[in-house]
C-alpha cells in the first residue's frame, strides 16, 4: 500500500510538499490525486490535519472554472441530508457508488486498451477459438445429424465418426 505525501500549510497559506522539498499550488496537489497519490495536508501552526478541507476547495475551484461535476439539483439534494438521519448512510452509499463506478471505469478501459493493442487478425482468431470451444461445449465431440422416419418426422442423432 502506498503511504500518504505530506504536504504541509504554513502560516502564509503556502502549501510545501514534504516528499519532494518544494512549494506547491491546490492545483499541483490535484495533480497529484489525479494520477493517484493519496496526500494527507497538515496545518504547520497547529498540526491539524486539513486534508478533507482542502480537497474541498480544490473540487470548488474545480467546480467554478472547469466543467461542472454536481448539478445545482445535485448539490440542493447533498445540503438536504446534513443534519438528516439518513446523513451516514448516504456517505456511505456515495463512497460506495463512486468506487465500484471507478473499479468498472478501470476494467472497461483495460478491456478497450487490451482490444485496441491486438492484431484484428489475433482478435479473429481468438473469437474463433472461443466459438469452437463454445461449439464443443454444446455439442459434444460429434455433430448432430438430422434423419427422417419413414412418417416424414425428423429424428436426430448423434453422427458415427
Amino acid at each position: 500500500m502506498q503511504s500518504k505525501r505530506l504536504i504541509r500549510k504554513y502560516a502564509n497559506r503556502r502549501l510545501y510538499d514534504t516528499t519532494d522539498s518544494k512549494h506547491v499550488t491546490l492545483a499541483d496537489i490535484r495533480d497529484l490525486i489525479v494520477s493517484g497519490v493519496t496526500v494527507e495536508i497538515v496545518d504547520d501552526t497547529n498540526d491539524k490535519i486539513i486534508t478533507r478541507q482542502l480537497l474541498l476547495q480544490i473540487i470548488n475551484d474545480q467546480e467554478q472554472n472547469g466543467e461542472p461535476l454536481l448539478s445545482e439539483h445535485t448539490l440542493a439534494q447533498l445540503i438536504r441530508f446534513y443534519g438528516n438521519p439518513m446523513q451516514s448512510m448516504m456517505s456511505s452509499f456515495l463512497e460506495q457508488s463512486i468506487d465500484t463506478f471507478v473499479r468498472q471505469n478501470t476494467a472497461m478501459q483495460k478491456q478497450f486498451n487490451a482490444m485496441m493493442s491486438s492484431s484484428p487478425m489475433s482478435n479473429m482468431q481468438e473469437m474463433m477459438t472461443k466459438n469452437m470451444e463454445a461449439w464443443q461445449r454444446t455439442f459434444g465431440g460429434g455433430t448432430e445429424q438430422s434423419t427422417k422416419t419413414d412418417n416424414g418426422e425428423k429424428k436426430a442423432g448423434k453422427k458415427s465418426s
